[in-house]
């Protein structure tokens, strides 16, 4: 370290290109510090280093690494720690561009496996990004030498081994919890967990943070759904389980309908302690499904919910470079089932009316050979007799479901009240000869496969990839829009996402894998070698990705527009075939 020192005082105002000499491995103590790529100018992206202890300076506990939830649990809690050590003085001078700056991937209210820290058998490494000091493009030496060689240790040293054993086993406890839940939920025959307790409101619109105010209402299950679960390293927990099946939430606008499927949807992460919804869980492959008018779509079979469009356009391999809200939603699920999701969730604010209801007026004045849509209401539960895919389903506005549902939810000022047998009566009570439409079975579904020329991401004769924020990926000459992909939920995952597209265009995109196949060998690389391994930057550490579902990378891979599709041989003609 004295000799970085040194070598960064004898730098002082020379041009910015000279901090390249300092790439290397320097060590103080138990502590090495490893500079593996240096920013060519103030304002391009930040250096990237690494502070690393080894053996039994990592002080390593066997017990971190049990299980992956805990591995994952013991990361988060260190990564969080940093970031709040560099919150408190981070910045180590003035300058021009990112000078000073220290900087680690941050945590936000979900615990994602991501590549800030990573812990081992004998090693715990953290991963941070710089902005080297300087004035202009001239370097500031003694700035940049107080920063790397006494700032950046002092506050990983103070973040790592001077570690809040109360706080850290309440993260790894949590994580055993939430694993139980999940257990209990396959096993019982349930999609989702929501315990009493839980704060569902969130701050703002703006902020992931819970509701803390006098207003704020904890859920409270209904006794006719309220369950108990056994805990490790706690008393039970009790709350509402949903069963496999149909479900509906209803009740009046503002009444806390949407806020409860949105924390379901989110139940796919678990949260960090204290969140208020560290216990509501759900089938991590539930699929959140909504219309989305303009996205790409290719050659997708939505004929189980739309079929004789004018002209004989064919549904079984529908595409469309502007699909309509129907036509958009019904691809969604379709995709989401080709990539195995149990679980869908639905809410009646964000889909599109056509597809979700025909009712018997509309159905009198218009005939079935005329309306091309068959509504999901008669298709629903299909979904779940023939494919066993559930669905959690927020209405306020018909009541044509509630003869398909198993169970009817409704929130009366935040309360959830079992309404089932209310609503099977009103539905037995006042039926208005509604003709059920689309058949008696729910239809096929398809696989693809992803030809090779679907990856062109040349621009200006250069491959370029890069996320843009949380809902923006630059491929090539196209974006890729994940605006409405609503379980995206960490700009790092989006980084990872990009990541991913390249690997698979350069190592499994072969034209004869399904999509299914195709994502699931890029996840048991991840598995097997972590999420390291989809990093494209040799010798610069990826310490600014985390792992996003299978669902939301097949979400942008389906948003691609340059994406080319086939369908397997045996489910297609020769020609169609042909790659």
């Amino acid at each position: 370290m004295e000799r970085l020192r040194q070598l960064l005082r004898r730098l002082d105002g020379k041009g910015y290109k000279a901090y390249k000499d300092i790439a290397g491995t320097y060590e103080q103590g138990e502590l090495k510090l490893y500079i593996d790529h240096v920013q060519g100018d103030p304002y391009a992206s930040p250096s990237r280093i690494r502070v690393v202890w080894y053996g039994s300076a990592a002080a390593i506990e066997p017990a971190w690494l049990e299980s992956p939830w805990r591995r994952i649990a013991v990361q988060d809690y260190f990564a969080r720690c940093v970031a709040q050590a560099i919150r408190r003085g981070g910045r180590s001078s003035s300058g021009h561009g990112k000078s000073g700056e220290i900087r680690i991937d941050a945590p936000g209210q979900e615990m994602l496996e991501r590549t800030a820290v990573l812990i081992a058998a004998n090693k715990l490494e953290v991963r941070l990004s710089v902005g080297l000091p300087a004035r202009g493009r001239t370097i500031l030496g003694k700035a940049a030498a107080d920063m790397l060689c006494e700032q950046v240790p002092q506050l990983a040293t103070a973040a790592v081994q001077e570690r809040d054993a109360k706080r850290l086993r309440a993260h790894l406890e949590l994580a055993d919890q939430q694993q139980a839940i999940r257990s209990w939920l396959k096993q019982h025959g349930c999609v989702a967990f929501v315990a009493n307790g839980a704060v569902l409101p969130r701050e703002s619109g703006v902020s992931n943070r819970p509701m803390r105010t006098a207003e704020t209402v904890v859920f409270r299950s209904p006794s006719s759904l309220e369950r108990t679960i056994p805990l490790p390293h706690r008393e039970p927990i009790c709350g509402m389980a949903i069963p496999e099946g149909v479900t509906l939430i209803v009740g009046g606008g503002y009444h806390g309908k949407s806020t409860l499927l949105k924390a379901i949807e989110r139940g796919v992460y678990n949260h960090l302690p204290g969140d208020g919804r560290e216990y509501v869980i759900t089938d991590d492959s539930a699929a959140k499904i909504r219309a989305e008018d303009g996205r790409r779509v290719e050659k997708v079979d939505i004929s189980p919910f739309i079929s004789n469009l004018p002209f004989g356009k064919d549904t079984r391999e529908f595409t469309s470079d502007d699909a309509s809200g129907s036509t958009s939603q019904a691809a969604n699920i379709m995709e989401a089932l080709e990539l195995n999701a149990k679980l869908l969730l639905i809410d009646e604010d964000t889909s599109a009316t056509n597809f979700m209801i025909r009712d018997a007026r509309m159905q009198a004045l218009v005939a079935k050979e005329k309306e091309p849509i068959t509504p999901f209401v008669d298709k629903v539960r299909q979904l779940y007799e023939q494919h066993s895919v559930s669905t959690i389903l927020v209405l306020g506005g018909s009541g044509d479901y509630f003869h398909t549902a198993d169970n009817v939810i409704m929130m009366d000022a935040y309360v959830p009240t079992d309404v089932t047998a209310e609503a099977k009566r009103i539905a037995s009570d006042r039926s208005d000869e509604r003709v059920p439409e689309g058949g008696a079975s729910f239809g096929e579904i398809t696989s693809r496969i992803v030809r090779k020329q679907s990856f062109d991401a040349t621009r200006g004769g250069r491959e370029k990839v890069d996320a843009k924020g949380l809902s923006k990926i630059v491929y090539g000459a196209n974006d890729i829009d994940l605006s409405q992909v609503e379980q995206l939920v960490d700009a790092s995952q989006t980084r990872a996402i990009a990541h991913m597209l390249r690997l698979l265009a350069h190592r499994y995109a072969d034209g004869q894998t399904p999509v299914l196949e195709l994502v699931n060998r890029l996840y048991a690389l991840v598995e097997e070698q972590g999420l390291d391994a989809i990093s494209p930057y040799a010798g610069k550490h990826p310490g600014d990705l985390a792992l996003p579902r299978r669902q939301e990378l097949e979400a942008a891979l389906n948003r691609l527009r340059t994406l080319t599709v086939r369908r397997p041989i045996n489910l297609a003609d020769d020609s169609a075939a042909a790659d």
